[in-house]
C-alpha cells in the first residue's frame, strides 16, 4: 500500500498535464449534465416500496387520484352576498379555472344541490347559478338555497358564516407536475389582484399551494446558502492562509464537486429534491478541509527542506492516505441512507456518498498539480504554521493533556451525565408547516383556515368490499360508514366527511322535496325506494364520482384533518383503526370477527396524506437509530483495519460519539424535535467527526513508529502540527454549516446549529480527549496497538 501512494504521487507529478485535462474534462462534462437538473414536484417518498402501509397508500391513488389535489381560498367578509362583492368573486372563480391544470373550482355561488325530477324518474344535479350574477335577487336566490344545504355549513362556510371558501381541485396530469407550480403563480397572482381592487385580504392555503410554496422557498434558500458557503469560506482561507491563490485553487476544487454533485443527480435519473439540494452546499463544506489538509502539509514540507517537487511528493503520498480515509468515513455517514429502503433518503445517500469520494480525488490531484506551476510558498506563509494565537491554544492544548488528565476525564464524565439526561427529553414530532416560522404566510394562513373550518389535510379511510358491485348492492356498508362517521366526529379535530353517505343524504333530501330536516341517511326501506332514481349515481351529475372505483368494488370516506403533529395524528389512527374493524368486521350477533379477506365483512384501512406523513416521521425515527448504528459500525470496521485493535477501535470511536450524545442532549433541553429535517444530523456528524480522528491517529502512528518518539514527544508533536489544520478544518465546518441558521425554515437553522456544535464539540474532543487516552497508555502497549 505504501508503494502505491509512493507511485501515484509520482505519477501525479510527472503526468500532471494528462491528470490535469482529465479533471478539466469530468469538469466539463458535469458541467453540461448539471445543466439538465431538474426539481422534483413529488412529495418526499419516504417510506419504503416494500412497506404496506406505502403499498396501501399509492394503491388508493391509482383508483382515486391524489388525494391532496385541492387548494383553497379563504375571505373573510360580510359582503359575500352583495352584488358587487358577489360579481367579483363568481370573476375570480371564472379566472382561476381558466388557469391551465385546473380542473373544478367550487365556491358559495356554484356549489352543487340536488332536484327531483319526477316525470323523468331521476335526480338532477344543478349549480346554484349558471350564469354571472345580474341583479341582487339573483344573489339572494343563491344565499336562500345555500341555507337549505346544511352540508356546505362548516364546509364552504364557516359556522359563523363571515368566512367563504374557494375549493380549487387541480387536474391529476398536473398534481406531481412541474405545471402545478406554473400554475399556483398564476392563481397568486390573479389573487393579489382581487385583493388590490377590493382592499380585503385572501389566505391560500391547501397541500397543492403549501407544496408549491415550501418548495419555492427552499430552492431559493439553498442558492443562497451556496453562494454564502463559497463566500464565507473563501474569506476564511483568504484570513487563514493570507493568500488569494490558495483560496482560489481551493475554490476551484469545489466548484469542480459542486457541478458535480448536480451532474451525479442527472446521471443517476434523479431531481433534486428538499433533501438532495443540500449537498452542493455541503460539498463546499466538506471539500474545503481537504484543502486546508493538503495545503498545510504541502507548506509544512517545504519549511523543512525547501524543495517544492519533493513536498508536493511527500503531500500526495502522506496527506493522500490520511484523506482517504478520512473522506470515506464522511462518505459512509452520508451513504449508510442508501440502505434505508427510502427512495427519499437513498437517492441522498448515494449522491452525497459519491461526490464526497470524487471530491477528495479531486482535491488530491489538482491542489498539488496548481501548486506545482506556482512559485513556492513564501517564508510568511510557512511561519503561520509555528505562530499566532492557534499555537498558543495548541501550547495549552499539549499542557492539560500532559497534566490536566483527571480533570478532564471528569469534565467529560459530567457533559456525557447532563447530556444522557437531555436525551431524555427528546420528542419525535413533526408537523407539515412546523418549519416555518409563525409570521410566514403560509403558516398564518393555514392557521387561518384551520381556525374556520378545522383542517384541509386529507386524511381517508380506503374501503375493500372485495366483489364487484357490491358497493352499491350493500345497503348495511351505508349504515356502517354512518356508523364510522359517528366515531370520527368525535374528534374536534376532522371536518365533516365525504363519502357515499353524503351522496346519499343529498339525494334523500331531494326525494324528500329539499327540506334540510331530511339531510339524514335514509333507513334500508327508504334507500331501496330511490332505485327508480338509480340513473342520478351514473353519467357527469353522478354525486358519488371520485368515491366509487370503476368496478364498484371500493369506496373510500374522506376527511380533512388539522394539522395536529404526527403524535396526536399517531394517537387517533391508534383509537380509530380497532374502531373501524369492529364496525366492519364484528358480527355482534356471533359474537364473531370476520378475517381479513371474508366476504361477510370489509376491508376499511385509513390512509391518505396527513397519515403517511405521520408514518414516515416514525419511519425515520427508527432510522436514525439504525443509520446512525449502520455508519459506527462500518467507520468501527475501518478503525479496526487500520489499527487492528479493538482497544484502538474504541479509543478511536469515543471521541466521535460524544459530540453525537451533547448534540442530542441539546435537542432535548431546546426542545428541538426529532423530524426528516434534523434526524440526518447524527450519522452525517459521526461520518466527518470521525475525519479529525483519523487525522490525529494517523500523524501519532508515524511520530511513534516512524520517527521513534516517546509518546509524550508523539502526543506533542502531533497536537501542535496537525492540530492547525484541525482547528482551521473544525473552524470552516463550523461556519459552513452555520450559514444555515440563516434559513427562515426551523428544521433548517436546527440542522445548521446542531451540527456545527456536534463538529465543534468533536474537535475538542480529538485534541483533547483523544490525546489524554493516548498518554494513560504506556508508550509500550501504544505502539504494540498501533504496529
Amino acid at each position: 500500500m505504501k508503494n502505491f501512494w509512493h507511485n501515484l504521487a509520482l505519477s501525479i507529478l510527472k503526468y500532471r498535464l494528462s491528470y490535469l485535462s482529465a479533471v478539466i474534462a469530468l469538469a466539463i462534462f458535469m458541467t453540461i449534465m448539471a445543466a439538465k437538473t431538474q426539481v422534483s414536484s413529488e412529495l418526499p417518498k419516504i417510506l419504503p416500496k416494500s412497506d404496506e402501509r406505502f403499498q396501501l397508500y399509492e394503491s388508493f391513488k391509482k383508483r382515486f387520484g391524489e388525494d391532496g389535489s385541492v387548494m383553497v381560498i379563504g375571505v373573510e367578509t360580510n359582503k359575500m352576498f352583495q352584488l358587487a362583492f358577489f360579481q367579483q368573486w363568481q370573476d375570480l372563480a371564472t379566472e382561476i379555472k381558466a388557469v391551465k391544470g385546473i380542473k373544478t373550482v367550487v365556491f358559495a355561488g356554484n356549489i352543487p344541490r340536488v332536484e327531483k325530477d319526477d316525470s323523468l324518474k331521476r335526480f338532477i344535479t344543478k349549480n346554484l347559478i349558471t350564469q354571472r350574477a345580474t341583479s341582487q335577487i339573483e344573489v339572494d336566490s343563491v344565499k336562500t338555497k345555500l341555507d337549505k344545504l346544511p352540508f356546505y355549513k362548516g364546509f364552504i362556510i364557516n359556522e359563523a358564516g363571515n368566512v367563504h371558501l374557494m375549493m380549487i381541485t387541480f387536474d391529476q396530469s398536473a398534481i406531481n407536475d412541474k405545471s402545478r407550480v406554473e400554475a399556483v403563480k398564476k392563481i397568486k397572482v390573479i389573487a393579489q389582484h382581487f385583493e388590490e381592487k377590493e382592499k380585503t385580504e385572501l389566505h391560500l392555503s391547501g397541500m397543492p399551494f403549501i407544496r408549491t410554496e415550501m418548495t419555492a422557498q427552499i430552492t431559493n434558500e439553498l442558492g443562497i446558502f451556496l453562494i454564502l458557503a463559497i463566500v464565507v469560506t473563501s474569506l476564511i482561507l483568504l484570513v487563514f492562509f493570507k493568500n488569494i491563490k490558495v483560496m482560489l485553487v481551493a475554490l476551484a476544487v469545489v466548484l469542480i464537486g459542486i457541478v458535480s454533485a448536480l451532474g451525479i443527480i442527472v446521471l443517476f435519473g434523479f431531481k433534486i429534491s428538499i433533501i438532495s439540494g443540500l449537498i452542493p452546499p455541503l460539498v463546499v463544506v466538506i471539500g474545503v478541509p481537504n484543502a486546508i489538509f493538503i495545503v498545510n502539509k504541502y507548506h509544512e514540507e517545504y519549511a523543512l527542506h525547501g524543495d517544492q517537487q519533493l513536498a508536493l511528493k511527500v503531500t500526495i503520498e502522506k496527506i493522500g492516505q490520511t484523506l482517504v480515509l478520512s473522506n470515506l468515513t464522511t462518505s459512509i455517514g452520508f451513504g449508510v441512507f442508501a440502505f434505508t429502503g427510502s427512495i427519499f433518503l437513498m437517492e441522498f445517500g448515494i449522491v452525497a456518498a459519491i461526490n464526497v469520494m470524487l471530491t477528495y480525488a479531486v482535491s488530491l490531484i489538482l491542489i498539488p498539480i496548481m501548486f506545482s506551476y506556482l512559485a513556492p510558498p513564501s517564508s510568511k506563509h510557512t511561519a503561520r504554521l509555528e505562530s499566532g494565537r492557534i499555537a498558543k491554544i495548541l501550547v495549552a492544548v499539549d499542557r492539560w493533556v500532559n497534566n490536566r488528565r483527571t480533570v478532564i476525564y471528569l469534565v467529560i464524565l459530567s457533559i456525557i451525565g447532563v447530556s444522557v439526561y437531555g436525551t431524555t427529553k427528546i420528542k419525535s414530532i413533526g408537523f407539515i408547516v412546523d418549519d416555518l416560522t409563525k409570521d410566514n404566510p403560509i403558516y398564518t394562513d393555514l392557521k387561518f383556515i384551520e381556525k374556520n373550518f378545522k383542517g384541509i389535510m386529507p386524511f381517508e379511510v380506503a374501503i375493500d368490499t372485495y366483489e364487484a358491485g357490491r358497493v352499491m348492492n350493500s345497503p348495511e356498508l351505508f349504515t356502517k360508514i354512518k356508523r364510522m362517521e359517528k366515531e370520527f366526529a368525535k374528534y374536534p379535530e376532522f371536518t365533516k366527511p365525504v363519502s357515499l353517505v353524503t351522496a346519499a343524504k343529498f339525494i334523500y333530501q331531494a326525494y324528500r322535496g329539499g327540506d334540510p330536516k331530511y339531510f339524514v341517511l335514509p333507513g334500508i326501506d327508504e334507500l331501496s325506494k330511490l332505485k327508480d332514481y338509480n340513473s342520478s349515481l351514473s353519467g357527469k351529475q353522478n354525486l358519488a364520482k371520485g368515491f366509487i372505483d370503476s368496478t364498484k368494488r371500493y369506496t373510500r370516506v374522506s376527511f380533512q384533518i388539522a394539522d395536529c403533529g404526527t403524535v396526536r395524528t399517531n394517537e387517533i389512527i391508534k383509537e380509530l383503526q380497532p374502531k373501524i374493524d369492529t364496525i366492519f368486521n364484528y358480527n355482534a350477533e356471533t359474537n364473531e370477527f370476520y378475517k381479513k379477506g371474508d366476504k361477510r365483512g370489509y376491508d376499511a384501512e385509513i390512509t391518505g396524506n396527513s397519515v403517511i406523513y405521520a408514518w414516515q416521521n416514525d419511519y425515520l425515527q427508527g432510522n436514525l437509530v439504525e443509520s446512525t448504528l449502520q455508519a459506527i459500525f462500518l467507520i468501527c470496521i475501518i478503525m479496526a483495519l487500520l489499527f487492528r485493535s479493538w482497544k484502538m477501535v474504541f479509543i478511536s470511536t469515543l471521541p466521535s460519539l460524544i459530540p453525537l450524545l451533547i448534540t442530542a442532549g441539546l435537542m432535548g433541553f431546546f426542545d428541538i424535535h426529532l423530524k426528516y429535517s434534523t434526524i440526518l444530523i447524527f450519522s452525517i456528524a459521526f461520518g466527518i467527526s470521525s475525519d479529525g480522528t483519523i487525522y490525529f491517529l494517523t500523524r501519532y502512528k508515524d511520530e511513534l513508529l516512524n520517527k521513534n518518539r516517546t509518546v509524550k514527544e508523539a502526543i506533542t508533536e502531533t497536537i501542535l502540527n496537525t492540530g492547525v489544520s484541525m482547528f482551521y478544518t473544525a473552524i470552516v465546518l463550523f461556519t459552513g454549516f452555520f450559514i444555515f441558521t440563516a434559513s427562515t425554515f426551523k428544521g433548517t437553522q436546527s440542522l445548521g446549529i446542531l451540527i456545527s456544535i456536534t463538529l465543534l464539540m468533536a474537535m475538542i474532543c480529538n485534541l483533547v480527549l483523544l490525546p489524554a487516552f493516548l498518554m494513560t497508555l504506556n508508550k509500550r502497549e501504544s505502539k504494540k496497538l498501533l504496529q
